[in-house]
This record gives structure tokens, sequence and C-alpha cells, in this order.
């Protein structure tokens, strides 16, 4: 998939909704994000509404996909999704690393790194999620940590695998807290994301977007998203109410008018 100039939202739904909640909350996206010029918008879903994402949301300006995706195409790997499998319901976008799950299921880099490029293999656009810790913070260590993350992709791939594809910058101590990085944190940390990228492969890389993640909010939004290192956000708690992820999307679209 080829990235486009317009900021980049993306819902992330985690564990949350039944059918009747999916509904709802499709019906009004549709009609309150019809409009939008500068957005591009994507929620990313439990498995089990990717159907109901494409019955639904197809034909209208919102993509879909998932949270998660296994890092082999088929066999004895019982509970995982591959994806091939993601995209027979047209995912476009899947999370790749999130630190909610690599606490809860010890993901390592390496498996981190196949899944980020079994997404791409599959024409869809992966977000990675890289970030530190508060402890990492306070020890000044942010930077090696988020190179780290990053270089474990490019160790195995290529310098250019970020090509077409989603950086997420989500500090573990803001994720869920109300206590999003300052302006100056994110400013900085997406911009060295982006420098350390293009620095590995010795030239600009094309159609990356580097975004931010960690308790972002309609009052928050402007100040975060008007960065001029930020593409957009990966969007967590506030996207599971319909009316402020609206809020979140008009306002981001409303920085490039």
């Amino acid at each position: 998939m080829v990235i486009n100039e317009n900021k980049v939202i993306i819902g992330n739904l985690k564990m949350n909704g039944s059918l009747a909640f999916y509904q709802n909350y499709f019906d009004t996206l549709k009609s309150s994000l019809k409009n939008l010029k500068h957005v591009t918008i994507g929620i990313c879903l439990p498995y089990p509404y990717l159907f109901q994402a494409e019955q639904v949301l197809s034909g209208s300006s919102i993509q879909w996909g998932s949270q998660n995706v296994g890092k082999f195409l088929s066999g004895a790997h019982t509970g995982e999704v591959s994806a091939s499998m993601l995209r027979d319901f047209s995912s476009t976008y899947v999370i790749v690393g999130h630190s909610e799950r690599n606490t809860a299921y010890c993901e390592s880099e390496e498996n981190i790194a196949d899944k980020f490029q079994m997404v791409k293999e599959h024409g869809m656009t992966p977000v990675l999620c890289v970030g530190e810790t508060l402890i990492e913070r306070e020890a000044g260590i942010m930077e090696s940590v988020v190179k780290s993350q990053l270089e474990a992709i490019t160790k195995k791939y290529s310098d250019t695998v970020f090509e077409n594809s989603i950086v997420a910058y989500e500090p573990i101590w803001a994720i869920g807290t109300d206590m999003a990085a300052t302006p100056e944190q994110t400013n900085h940390m997406c911009s060295f994301i982006r420098n350390t990228i293009n620095n590995k492969s010795n030239k600009e890389i094309k159609n990356i977007k580097i975004i931010y993640g960690g308790s972002v909010n309609p009052k928050n939004t402007v100040q975060l998203f008007g960065l001029e290192s930020v593409d957009g956000g990966l969007i967590g708690r506030s996207s599971l109410s319909a009316d402020d992820f609206t809020s979140i999307c008009n306002l981001a679209d409303s920085l490039s008018d």
C-alpha cells in the first residue's frame, strides 16, 4: 500500500465491543467522517469483527485491520491468525509489537520483525509500535531502547524495509494513563525515529508515517498532531467513543486547512 500525504489516524479498539456495538460504531463513523480531506482513517479491531467491518465499511473512506497477526502462513499454530486470513477480509492495517502484547505474551523482537515483514508481503500496512518504559525514560536511555526496536527489523530484513509503513511512537508509560508525552518529548522522539530509519538506509525512506500514541484525546489532539514531526496518531481508549474518535479525526483534518 502506498501511503499518501494525509495525516493518519488509527483507532485501536483492543479487546472491546460486540456485534451491536460495532454496527452502531461503524454507522456513526461512516456518517460523521465522510467529508474529511486531509486525514486517512483506519480502525484496528478484534478478529471476529473484521467480516462485519468489510460488510459495513466497504465503499466508505474508513479502512480497517487487526491488532496482531501470526508469523506463519498456516500450520499447527492453535489460536493464531495468518496474514492471508486478514487479507480475506480486505484488511489494510495490522498493529505489530504493541507493548500490551509484548508484556502479556513475551513477544521477542525477532517475532515482531517476522510479523512486520509478513504483513508487508501480503500487501498490508504494518503499524509498528515502539517506545520506552518510565524507568527507561527516567534513566535517559529512551533513544537507545527505541533504536534497538527499529534495528531488530532492519538487521533481519533490509535497511529499506520501512518503506510504505507506519511507526507509532507509544511511550509505554503514557498508554492508558491520562499522561500523554509532552509536545517536546513527542516531537523529539518522532524526529529521532525518522532520522534513525533514514540514516540506516543512507537515504530518505519514502511513504513512511511516524505517528504518536499514548493517552491521545480530543483535548490534546491539536497540540500533538500539529507538531512538524508527527504524521498522525494511534488512538486507544478515545477510539472506543465514536464521538471522541470523530472529534480527533476532525481536529486532525482541520490542521491542514
